[in-house]
């Protein structure tokens, strides 16, 4: 064995002094931490500083967490914070001989002189807590990976989630001056001046875009409607209008259907071809043709759709994120939000989950600065009352929080689903193969109730042709157009519909 000798004479094993000089110790900034502690203690400009980018965790040194910890206490309740109350609190909290009693906060104080560096201290503090949580989330991914009874997708997701949670919950965003943000503003109107007031995503329904300018970045939008009322076929006719005709790229995470059957609806609606021959395969040798040919957009359209049954939050967060970086997308669609569960994250009854899991559409909505549409169930209510069964705010099923969160919320209403012929308006027109799209709360703009035709044996939704030569119907089959009236929605797919199911189909 080969030994040395140390100053003191004593000798030593030389291979332990190798073994050390290879071993690793976890990031840290110790010496940042002292001069950021001690500059808290000594200027309360300090601490308004990084009171928002540091937290108690976030310090190595299980002393110098305890002392923000004191610090935080007493910002909380805005106290004057200084060598003295902060050396009290930790007297009340039992820590003061735990973090080497004052001569240990007194030396703190005499490291810097000012505050005037302590943004950057604290930076480099949180960059080391960072890099040590993900050594400790490597780790455990390792361990585990290790694990051959371990689903290799669910080790995926909680790995996503993890590392989405250290971005979360330490990267947070600073205030923005009046100067950058009006440089901003005046940025984008220059840019809206050449897209014709389309300052969001157009839809391809024409009014609805004049009301809304587009769907908008970082909007939550809810559509309710009561089961059968036509919300899929809504939403599957404004992805198919956005993906082909605009080129946006819409992901779907369909909680109902199946993918392959969503996208048969979709084929249905881009060939003009009924779903019902679709699902049977019973078409003619033109109509082969004709699917053939016209289906090729829809193939092409950057359409992602998803259909994860009981999808969590915080799996639908971590897939969403991923699609946004692979393939930029612009648009999700939730069908629907009462499907989705809170992945155990939320305790307390279902109106708590719904309230947490709407909050996080909305921040997810921020976060990519995407829209997200989330589709809604209504309530019983609209049933049982009397008069006109146009849906309210009031109606929303299970979290008045929806409401709250939303920037845009809408129905979709048809009459004929209650068998009325004619709108309860004052010229009495008819109401046959028509849906109104109700925008009952709009954050940003104005309120209106929008009529579009709705063709029952295609699911699909368009353009209302008005009586002043306005907006004609985009469909891909005109020869349909006529037939829309003559077909019973109801009867759509083989699927009864009665105003007490509460199972979103068919539409």
């Amino acid at each position: 064995m080969e030994q040395t000798k140390s100053f003191s004479g004593k000798k030593i094993d030389k291979s332990k002094i190798i073994n050390l000089a290879h071993g690793k110790i976890p990031p840290q900034a110790v010496d940042m931490e002292e001069a950021a502690l001690g500059a808290m203690m000594i200027d309360k400009k300090g601490i308004d500083t990084v009171i928002d980018i540091l937290h108690p965790d976030a310090f190595y040194k299980e002393q110098h967490q305890a002392i923000y910890a004191a610090i935080h206490t007493l910002f909380q309740n805005s106290e004057p914070i200084d060598l003295l109350t902060v050396s009290n609190q930790l007297k009340k909290d039992g820590k003061l001989n735990m973090v080497g009693g004052d001569f240990y906060l007194i030396g703190l104080t005499q490291k810097v002189s000012s505050s005037a560096h302590i943004e950057f201290h604290a930076r480099i503090i949180l960059q080391k807590y960072i890099q040590r949580q993900l050594i400790t989330i490597s780790s455990e991914i390792i361990e585990q990976s290790y694990d051959e009874t371990a689903d290799v997708f669910d080790l995926l997701d909680m790995a996503e989630t993890k590392f989405f949670e250290v971005t979360q919950g330490n990267l947070k965003k600073s205030s923005e001056t009046s100067d950058s943000l009006v440089r901003q503003a005046l940025k984008k109107i220059e840019e809206l001046g050449g897209r014709e007031g389309m300052s969001g995503f157009a839809t391809g329904f024409t009014k609805l875009d004049a009301l809304t300018s587009g769907w908008q970045p970082s909007d939550l939008i809810i559509i309710a409607a009561r089961p059968g009322m036509g919300k899929t076929a809504f939403v599957i006719s404004m992805a198919k209008n956005m993906a082909i005709d605009f080129g946006h790229g819409v992901a779907v995470f369909s909680l109902e259907m199946s993918s392959v059957q969503l996208i048969t609806r979709m084929i249905s609606s881009e060939t003009g071809l009924s779903s019902e021959k679709l699902r049977k395969g019973t078409l003619e040798p033109h109509e082969w043709e004709q699917l053939n040919v016209k289906v090729k957009n829809l193939s092409e359209a950057p359409i992602f759709i998803d259909d994860t049954p009981s999808l969590s939050i915080f799996d639908l967060r971590a897939k969403a994120r991923r699609l946004k970086s692979q393939h930029d997308i612009k648009v999700i669609v939730i069908d629907y939000l009462q499907l989705m569960t809170a992945g155990g994250a939320a305790g307390g009854n279902r109106e708590q989950e719904i309230s947490m899991i709407s909050r996080n559409l909305k921040a997810l909505a921020k976060e990519l600065h995407i829209p997200v549409i989330a589709l809604s169930q209504l309530s019983r209510s609209v049933e049982t009352r009397g008069g006109s069964k146009r849906p309210l705010l009031s109606d929303l099923r299970e979290s008045g929080a929806i409401e709250q969160d939303a920037d845009i919320v809408s129905f979709i209403f048809r009459p004929e689903y209650y068998g009325m012929t004619e709108w309860d308006d004052d010229d009495h027109s008819p109401c046959e193969g028509q849906g109104e799209f109700i925008v009952a709360k709009h954050r940003n703009g104005g309120l209106d109730n929008i009529r579009l035709k709705f063709t029952g044996h295609l699911a699909k939704f368009s353009d209302l042709e008005d009586d002043f030569g306005g907006q004609l119907e985009s469909s891909m089959n005109s020869s349909f157009n006529d037939l829309s009236s003559s077909i019973n929605p109801a009867d759509a797919f083989d699927a009864p519909v009665t105003p007490d199911d509460d199972d979103d189909v068919p539409f």
